[in-house]
């Protein structure tokens, strides 16, 4: 099962140890990426960003630093597929964390989006 749950996360997130957390407490393996040093490649986030069924802006961080660099204004004007091109070039621009499933791929962390993917047992 551990092999096929991806957490991608940056160790300076809180919300991504918030997430961890609550899946070790549940007892779900995973394995991490560090989404700054192997940021999601475009394949990668064309595939997942259809699973997540969000747009591509959703996918941004949009408090972090990178994103505060572009400026929204430029940020507005990019096409998708530009947006996707910044996402795989800055691991800090992509909200955070990732967590990718067989078949599901969830953007930042609420625990009942968690919970609905592994509901607790008992």
């Amino acid at each position: 099962m551990s092999e096929d749950i991806l957490v991608l996360a940056y160790s300076g997130c809180d919300t991504c140890k918030k997430a961890q957390k609550w899946l070790e407490a549940r007892g779900v393996s995973y394995r991490t990426r560090p989404i700054v040093d192997q940021p999601p490649t475009v394949s990668e986030l064309l595939l997942w960003i259809a699973l997540s069924g969000l747009s591509v802006r959703k996918w941004l961080n949009t408090s972090g630093q990178s994103y505060r660099a572009l400026g929204k204004e430029k940020v507005d004007a990019a096409s998708d597929s530009e947006l996707v091109e910044w996402l795989a070039a800055d691991g800090k621009l992509v909200k955070r964390p990732v967590l990718v499933t067989p078949t599901s791929v969830t953007v930042g962390f609420r625990p009942e989006a968690y919970e609905a993917l592994f509901p607790a047992h008992g």
